[in-house]
């Protein structure tokens, strides 16, 4: 791996600076041109990944750790591998659900199957029946724990440059009064009067709109995706 440390405007520290900014372009800035600088780079990127075990990952380090896998370097692989097995993140759950199969998929930028996942994980844990009938009822969303939705929602929100999530979502819906036909075409999933055809005319990559996933029931109509948003695992603040 080659070092272009005499590239005019790229400070190692600057750059190591502007990962812990307040806004979300630097940061973003940042990691590409940390990225662009070789090994030096990646080596502040590295130490990025490595403080974050003790305050907590964030998109920033979800966003360079998908871009540290996509190098396709052995070497990096490898650490990354020894490092964090697993990913970044520990996934609790009060009912022992297995969370991981999302986190590989959000890894490895197959939205599409994240997001079927998250039904999945989702109808498994309303319990038997909606896992057999494979959809949810609002009134099962209700009892949901707490902690089983962050973990859902903080996975979205790490692996996707902070532009998914349950919480997003919310925060866009209050945004516009909670009026739903104002937030379907915000988050891309309605245009006119013609709602997203799935799965086909959904965007399944980080450039759709802040929001678009992951998709709540979208083709039930907003009763399951209200209970969610309105759940106190969103509404309420943290203990």
């Amino acid at each position: 791996m080659t070092s272009s440390l005499s590239s005019p405007g790229l400070d190692l520290e600057q750059l190591r600076q502007r990962l812990r900014s307040k806004s979300d372009r630097p940061r973003r800035q940042a990691i590409t041109q940390l990225l662009s600088l070789g090994e030096p780079g990646i080596e502040v990127l590295k130490d990025y990944l490595q403080d974050c075990r003790d305050r907590g990952f964030d998109w920033v380090a979800g966003t360079i750790f998908r871009e540290l896998l996509a190098l396709q370097d052995e070497a990096i692989a490898l650490y990354l591998a020894e490092a964090f097995p697993f990913g970044l993140l520990y996934l609790p759950s009060e009912k022992g659900i297995d969370y991981q199969p999302i986190q590989d998929a959000l890894i490895e930028g197959d939205w599409q199957e994240a997001d079927r996942l998250t039904t999945v994980k989702l109808c498994e844990l309303a319990g038997t029946a909606a896992k057999t009938r494979k959809w949810l009822y609002y009134t099962e969303v209700l009892n949901f724990p707490r902690l089983d939705l962050e973990t859902i929602d903080k996975l979205w929100r790490v692996y996707s440059e902070d532009k998914f999530g349950f919480s997003v979502q919310r925060e866009l819906w209050l945004s516009v009064d909670r009026v739903w036909e104002q937030l379907w075409p915000r988050i891309g999933w309605k245009q006119g009067n013609i709602w997203t055809r799935y799965p086909g005319a959904f965007t399944w990559s980080v450039e759709a709109p802040r929001g678009h996933l992951p998709l709540t029931n979208q083709l039930r109509g907003a009763r399951v995706m209200a209970a969610l948003l309105e759940h106190p695992a969103f509404s309420e603040p943290q203990p």
